[in-house]
């Protein structure tokens, strides 16, 4: 069997991508999104940059990469002539396997192997091997990538590398304790073994965060639903998910029928009827009103704002302002897209959203996510917005996302704008957009010049501005029928 860095990293992901990656349908997987395409050019990007700036004189093995035995041996002979820096060389070793399939193969490819002073059978001198990662934190999965290489290194060197480093984005760096994640490590290497060993497959579990990515999503997706699997009920965790199948609760519909006491115990009375509730509206299919002392009032007024925002993090930038102006004595709706064609227009477009809410202070600015709060603060400080009409400007926003959670349990499996407004039975136009998308489509605008990208950025924003008016219009109409009756039941 062959163990690569890579099969790590899916298997401490998730174990059941790890195993579709070996034995899964090849037609079952979906095409890369366009995102993930952009994440690795970043990555590569990234990688690029700290060699250019960190280690200018760096060898690569000529060996091509599918050659990964010769690429191996060429590696090794690489270290022992001590070259100082190696970029993309490969480590291997193989093992006996304990579950009787023959050898384990186990490979890996640092970005990095780096001269250090120390011992090693090549003399005074040994190798480090660098990770370099796009993510901001030292996630898990990098620190046992990185025990990996120093293990594999070991095997060659003769003994373990002093030091591990991981280079994470803006080449912050982190060094990685060998002592706490070797074991680690191990333990990770001999749980995967196993599970490919036996071919068994992983059970599914749906975790939105996690799993949009991956090219299995929509294979395994589609195996939950068919379940009606508890990971698709909105609040479900992991380890919720444990308790709720020592309870011998196993499906959306058990759960709605279960006895709350039965699960107090063991998570809280709030969460237990929290979850039981969800699954309730869910195979209902009804919005159900949460009991509470003080419900929130959604504020009315002739003329209401809906506002949304694309964002392009990587560089730091809101692109696009978007706001429907709603005008409910006239019965019109206009969509204004304060566009930046270049970076440098950001400060442009936020003094064109200024001057549009200035031109109506009282009207309530509907927004979905603390996002485009927070987004108004920082163009605000960013563009020397005078304290006074920020603080107007933020008295006047409303959060969508806010009202709904904490007043209402929607037949939802994500508390998203796209879920909750595909409920109601909105569509966007374009049934393959997203914020992800939306930030590709603007690199590709920046690369190519092509405006077709710019068009669909727009009318993805739209679509998101009238989403959230759509979501605000059934909540004020669902409220008020509910609290309705509960006058006039009291």
């Amino acid at each position: 069997m062959l163990v690569t860095d890579s099969l790590l990293m899916d298997y401490k992901r998730c174990q059941r991508r790890a195993f579709l990656n070996q034995y899964g349908e090849p037609l079952e997987r979906r095409p890369e999104r366009d995102f993930l395409l952009k994440l690795r050019q970043e990555s590569l990007k990234h990688i690029q940059e700290v060699l250019a700036t960190q280690f200018p004189d760096y060898q690569e093995p000529q060996t091509a990469i599918a050659h990964w035995q010769e690429r191996g041996e060429e590696t090794k002979a690489l270290m022992a002539q001590g070259v100082d820096c190696i970029y993309r060389g490969f480590l291997s070793h193989q093992l006996p396997d304990s579950f009787g399939n023959g050898e384990l193969q186990l490979l890996g490819h640092p970005n990095l192997l780096v001269k250090i002073p120390g011992r090693s059978r090549w003399g005074d001198w040994q190798y480090m091997p660098i990770s370099i990662q796009l993510g901001r934190r030292p996630k898990p999965e990098y620190k046992i990538l990185a025990a990996f290489y120093a293990q594999l290194l070991a095997v060659h060197q003769g003994q373990l590398p002093r030091q591990v480093q991981i280079i994470l984005r803006r080449q912050n760096c982190y060094w990685v304790d060998l002592e706490e994640w070797l074991p680690r490590f191990h333990q990770t290497l001999a749980d995967c073994v196993q599970t490919l060993a036996q071919e068994v497959e992983p059970e599914v579990f749906i975790s939105r965060q996690r799993c949009n990515l991956c090219h299995w999503y929509d294979h395994c997706y589609a195996l939950a639903q068919s379940q009606q699997h508890l990971s698709l009920v909105p609040g479900v965790t992991p380890s919720r998910y444990e308790s709720l199948q020592t309870l011998g609760v196993m499906t959306i519909p058990s759960l709605a029928q279960l006895q709350i006491g039965l699960v107090a115990d063991v998570m809280g009375l709030a969460i237990a009827e929290q979850l039981q509730k969800q699954a309730l509206a869910m195979v209902e299919k009804r919005a159900i009103l949460k009991p509470s002392q003080k419900y929130l009032p959604l504020p009315h007024a002739p003329v209401e704002l809906y506002f949304d925002i694309e964002a392009e993090p990587e560089r730091n930038l809101d692109y696009l302002l978007g706001v429907i102006v709603v005008d409910r004595v006239q019965g019109t709706e206009q969509f204004h897209g304060f566009l930046a064609q270049t970076p440098e227009e950001e400060a442009e477009i936020w003094q064109a959203f200024l001057a549009l809410a200035q031109k109506y202070p009282n009207a309530p600015i509907y927004h979905f996510s603390e996002y485009e709060r927070e987004t108004i603060k920082r163009l605000a400080q960013l563009y020397d917005t005078p304290r006074r009409l920020r603080e107007q400007i933020l008295a006047q926003c409303v959060d969508l996302h806010h009202h709904v959670v904490s007043q209402v349990i929607c037949p939802v499996e994500s508390y998203s704008l796209k879920s909750l407004a595909s409920w109601l039975g909105f569509q966007w136009r374009d049934a393959l957009a997203s914020g992800d998308q939306s930030v590709c489509w603007y690199d590709n605008w920046l690369t190519n010049g092509d405006r077709q990208f710019l068009e669909l950025i727009l009318r993805y924003n739209e679509d998101d501005c009238r989403a959230t008016l759509i979501l605000k219009d059934w909540l004020h109409q669902f409220l008020t029928a509910e609290l309705a009756v509960l006058t006039a039941n009291a």
